[in-house]
């Protein structure tokens, strides 16, 4: 019948390829424009290698230092270099010194986070709360919010000495402050219309608090958590870098002494690793723990 579609004698059917879920689509971009971005940043730095104008000795390209991660690895065994007459070639493996280290710097960032995160929500809720609590201590907290964290690192020695607790401190230390603010800022931008009908309904100040002031600050708190992420990073690296215990900050610090611009980058890349790793799971709790927040990445994109 006309209209209707021929196929030519013996030819094969075409098959189908099965359409992707929209979201793994999706993943699927973000990961390929990841990769996209990183290799753009990449080969900048390899085109400027080439035409000889970044300095292999100061400035190794990826090519180098990634070549060289098996030779890079026997540095991370920094755990007991410290003490007299202990051979660099002492305890794990070099594989496994890595993983060690870089387990001793990702805990100690997490612990000092989770501890910053449930003391700032508790005090900064408090000071809201309890309007003695604010006169007591909103003043301190201010005034040593603006205090670096390098600063605090003797009181960290004096009060736990050496080894994991004076690095967890220093995180702890540098973010408490900020983070207590950031959660009296959040407070006090609440919508005052959520909080008059909560009050029409007969809601008490206890209720009002648990009902709609934290269901309402915490999509801005788990923002301040994903960039306080970063800090807690920064914290830990220089405490590990100024001998508090082993960890990555020890073996840029390693890296310096020595002269070796190829470990200093191999540890930058794991350190830019591992935080972007984490801040991917951090995004990935708040979409699961704020399910009622639409998307608001590139709304306004289009005007």
């Amino acid at each position: 019948m006309a209209g209707e579609a021929t196929s030519l004698p013996g030819a094969l059917p075409q098959a189908r390829l099965p359409a992707l879920p929209p979201a793994l689509l999706a993943a699927l971009g973000r990961v390929f424009w990841t990769l996209v971005s990183v290799g753009l940043f990449a080969g900048l730095w390899e085109i400027l290698w080439a035409l000889g104008l970044a300095d292999a000795r100061l400035l190794p390209p990826p090519h180098i230092f990634l070549g060289h991660f098996v030779e890079q690895m026997k540095y991370f065994n920094t755990a007991q270099r410290w003490l007299v007459g202990v051979s660099a070639s002492a305890g794990p493996s070099p594989a496994m010194a890595v993983v060690y280290t870089v387990l001793a710097s990702t805990m100690r960032v997490l612990a000092g986070l989770a501890l910053a995160s449930v003391v700032s929500l508790s005090l900064g809720i408090a000071i809201r709360y309890f309007a003695l609590v604010e006169k007591l201590t909103l003043p301190t907290v201010t005034l040593l919010a603006p205090v670096s964290p390098i600063a605090w690192l003797p009181v960290a020695i004096f009060l736990f000495g050496i080894g994991d607790r004076p690095a967890i401190f220093m995180v702890f230390i540098a973010l408490l402050f900020t983070m207590t603010l950031s959660t009296i800022t959040q407070i006090d931008g609440v919508n005052r219309n959520f909080i008059h009908v909560a009050r029409t309904m007969g809601a008490s100040k206890r209720q009002i608090y648990a009902r709609v002031i934290i269901p309402a600050i915490l999509p801005g708190l788990l923002v301040v958590l994903r960039l306080n992420l970063f800090g807690a990073w920064m914290v830990v690296l220089v405490a590990e870098a100024t001998g508090v215990g082993y960890g990555l900050g020890q073996v840029i610090m390693l890296a310096r002494n020595t002269f070796n611009p190829s470990l200093v980058f191999f540890t930058i890349t794991l350190i830019g690793l591992l935080g972007f790793s984490l801040d991917f799971l951090l995004r990935q709790a708040q979409r699961r723990i704020l399910y009622w927040v639409p998307p608001s990445a590139g709304i306004l994109r289009g005007l």
